[in-house]
């Protein structure tokens, strides 16, 4: 059952980057000594709070344009600054899914290439390589992220200056400790006030309109009563009768302007979580008895149901229909569809064998069931 790759990950494989600075053993922070150069080590799982420093606009934004930003917020490692604010990230949009009438909101995912810190150093953040020593893939994307934005499709802007968004590192990075702790001195906080908004659409305001306009009428006249002569002696009286009174003519009213409403832009767009959580159900077969997470899998065909994207989900696992193993699981995206289901398994020293991921024939993800450990040296 084929399912749409999700967006947004939050928790990611532990391989290499390749990129200016080494990767060291050990555990997250962990510093070499002696004559060799000390790095700090950021772990993959690691979310990044970005603010955009230049907007998406609805109607020219595309699949390959590039995206700048610069950390809204510190990253430390061991209580040690290891991304100062201020630092500059450059990456692409992805895949763009554009707001409609029914559907207010749109969809974006990105990945990220490169760190600029304040004085200079520049990380690539390039596709893992196969790397001396270790068992790698090259399938992950190093650095990603989504956003759900509720945004009208009136906008003229999908996200604006400032706007926040979370990159999260899918695979550890090393950074050069004494070249971040300079960078440190060159950073310099910013508020998110400084972002001027990029949309182009200006509030029409209304109108009162304009009152009746009246003309005044002519007045009527009361008219004149009727004279009486008397007559003689035995002669009638006459009369010469009035005037009768006239009507005048009444007022004119010229109407005026109605009111008319204002016109205003659409709200602000702004990225939240996607409210929908995604159901996915995939197959795969083993070929030889396995642990995972402590349960022992028989050689068989299986199916793993689960909800994602995360960060952890708890994968069900069964055989022929039946409930073997709940068990947790990293939800990992990838750059590319492998051909062919392609569950890892890693030997133990007792002769056993480790169910390590499981990518899917067909699908940008997989799963992981280390929790975090490291690849095992190649032999």
């Amino acid at each position: 059952m084929k399912r749409p790759a999700v967006a947004l990950l939050f928790v990611l494989p532990t391989f290499l980057f390749a990129q200016t600075t080494s990767l060291l053993p050990g555990s997250p922070g962990h510093a070499s000594t002696g004559a060799a150069k000390v790095s700090i080590v950021v772990p993959a799982g690691t979310m990044v709070a970005l603010a955009l420093t230049n907007p998406i606009l609805s109607r020219s934004a595309k699949a390959g344009d590039s995206v700048y930003a610069q950390t809204a917020f510190p990253v430390a490692v061991d209580k040690r600054m290891a991304i100062p604010p201020g630092t500059y990230v450059q990456g692409a949009i992805d895949s763009l899914v554009r707001p409609g009438w029914l559907s207010p909101h749109a969809q974006l995912q990105f990945h990220f290439t490169k760190l600029i810190f304040a004085n200079g150093y520049t990380v690539e953040l390039l596709e893992p390589q196969e790397a001396k020593g270790t068992s790698a893939p090259d399938d992950v994307i190093p650095a990603m992220a989504s956003a759900y934005v509720v945004v009208s499709s009136a906008s003229d802007v999908l996200l604006d200056n400032g706007s926040q968004i979370e990159m999260v590192l899918q695979v550890p990075m090393a950074l050069d400790a004494t070249r971040v702790t300079d960078a440190i001195r060159d950073s310099r906080s910013f508020s998110l006030d400084q972002f001027k908004p990029a949309s182009r659409c200006r509030p029409i305001p209304g109108s009162p309109g304009t009152p009746d306009t009246v003309i005044p009428g002519t007045p009527g006249t009361p008219g004149t009563p009727s004279t009486t002569i008397p007559g003689g002696p035995g002669m009638p009286d006459i009369v010469i009768p009035g005037t009768p009174p006239t009507p005048g003519t009444p007022p004119t009213v010229l109407p005026g302007s109605p009111a008319t409403a204002g016109i205003p832009c659409p709200g602000a767009p702004f990225a939240t979580a996607n409210p929908k959580v995604q159901s996915y159900r995939e197959s795969f077969q083993t070929d030889r008895l396995a642990q995972v997470s402590g349960k022992l899998l028989p050689a068989g065909n299986y199916e793993a149901d689960w909800k994602g994207p995360g960060p952890l989900t708890q994968v069900d696992i069964r055989l022929n229909g039946n409930l073997v193993a709940t068990v947790p699981a990293r939800f990992v995206l990838l750059n590319r569809k492998p051909p062919v289901d392609k569950p890892e398994m890693d030997p133990t020293e007792d002769g056993s064998w480790v169910l390590r991921s499981i990518r899917f024939a067909g699908q940008t993800f997989a799963l992981y069931f280390d929790q975090g450990a490291a690849p095992p040296a190649a032999k």
